[in-house]
């Protein structure tokens, strides 16, 4: 069955302003402009149990390829087809890859500091703030691996640059929002950059999408990762 609700798998519907919600799952009450046409709504905790079991496979990984790296996680059960699960995914298999490209960071750290970041960026970002969530998290791991601070001078604008390639390439191919094409377009648009700006080479394969059945909101031949029939 195609995903929507995780309670029904009803459409969902988005609201123009914040009501007050009460998760189906762990009760806890909430804004949100987000919910199913049946009513039912999942906080953003809810929806992304499960994780941190990322951590360990990526302290595990010895790939270079982080769209490889990124499909190993979304293979495992807490990703859904959307959700803001990706907005840690992305930048964390970026530090993987990069790590071992033979980037210096600890990765454990860094993981750990993609996960609080992350986190803080709430599902629907894409459509309400402008600013797809995946696009933020290559920016995210731009500002990790550069140790940027708000006070800094050249990693502060390579963080912001970084995000906005990414953020570019999401708004060229357009809506409605795909997790998983916004995250594929965003670790690309990291891979040419951290070479350019870090002389780091991770692996940039061809990408193919193997989740656009479960997509019902699916762009087909509009999407550059579609797979042609």
């Amino acid at each position: 069955m195609k995903e929507e609700c995780l309670i029904c798998k009803a459409p969902l519907e988005y609201l123009e302003v914040d009501e007050q919600m009460e998760c189906a799952i762990c009760h806890k009450k909430e804004n949100s402009k987000t919910r199913c046409v049946e009513g039912h709504y999942v906080c953003n905790d809810c929806h992304t149990t499960g994780l941190d079991t990322i951590i360990g496979l990526c302290l595990k990984e010895t790939s270079r390829d982080p769209i490889y790296i990124i499909k190993q996680m979304m293979a495992l059960p807490f990703c859904h087809m959307h959700g803001p699960e990706h907005h840690v995914m992305v930048g964390s298999a970026l530090l993987t890859a990069y790590k071992n490209a033979g980037g210096q960071i600890d990765l454990q750290q860094s993981l750990c500091e993609m996960m609080n970041r992350g986190k803080s960026v709430p599902g629907g970002a894409c459509g309400f703030w402008g600013a797809c969530g995946a696009g933020i998290s290559s920016g995210m791991f731009i500002s990790i691996i550069s140790k940027s601070t708000p006070l800094a001078n050249e990693p502060f604008a390579l963080s912001h640059k970084m995000t906005a390639k990414s953020l570019s390439a999401i708004g060229n191919i357009g809506g409605p929002r795909c997790c998983k094409r916004d995250s594929y377009l965003s670790i690309l648009s990291a891979i040419d950059y951290v070479k350019e700006h870090f002389n780091v080479e991770m692996e940039k394969p061809m990408v193919v999408c193997e989740h656009y059945k479960q997509n019902n909101q699916c762009i087909g031949t509009r999407c550059p990762f579609f797979k042609k029939q």
